[in-house]
């Protein structure tokens, strides 16, 4: 018998075995934060409705989706991270997830009221309203 830990049964989908997806033709990658800490905020919710919105949107074969352990912004959780556009994400429920899809992903037009990182030039800028992080150690 299959067992699942908190998705809703009518989310999963069983593979006879592990897949390797074609990704030819995906042309942006989303990250989905499955840390501890994002998992105890909803992240198999987050997961399963924006990975439903693809779906319905038609968007399934370009953009590819994985889930992750942690992303590094438990504060921010859950954390969602949109390549090759390097939007962060945060404090994401199953609601603004399928935000994301409808408005990022399929217009281009990034959900502002919770990005927290955002490209500018070679680097990341925090915006504001987003808790500042511990620095990283140089050389790590």
């Amino acid at each position: 018998m299959l067992e699942h830990r908190s998705a809703p049964v009518e989310s999963l989908v069983y593979l006879p075995h592990m897949t390797t997806w074609d990704l030819t033709g995906t042309q942006r990658l989303v990250l989905l934060c499955n840390g501890d800490t994002c998992s105890t905020r909803g992240a198999d919710e987050v997961t399963v409705a924006l990975r439903r919105a693809l779906r319905e949107q038609g968007l399934d074969p370009v953009v590819h989706t994985a889930r992750t352990r942690c992303l590094g912004r438990c504060d921010d959780g859950c954390t969602v991270v949109v390549q090759p556009d390097n939007i962060w994400y945060r404090n994401v429920t199953p609601d603004v997830a399928r935000e994301i899809v409808d408005q990022h992903l399929a217009h281009d037009a990034p959900v502002m009221g919770h990005v927290s990182f955002v490209p500018h030039g070679d680097a990341l800028v925090q915006l504001s309203g987003t808790r500042p992080g511990t620095a990283k150690p140089s050389g790590a």
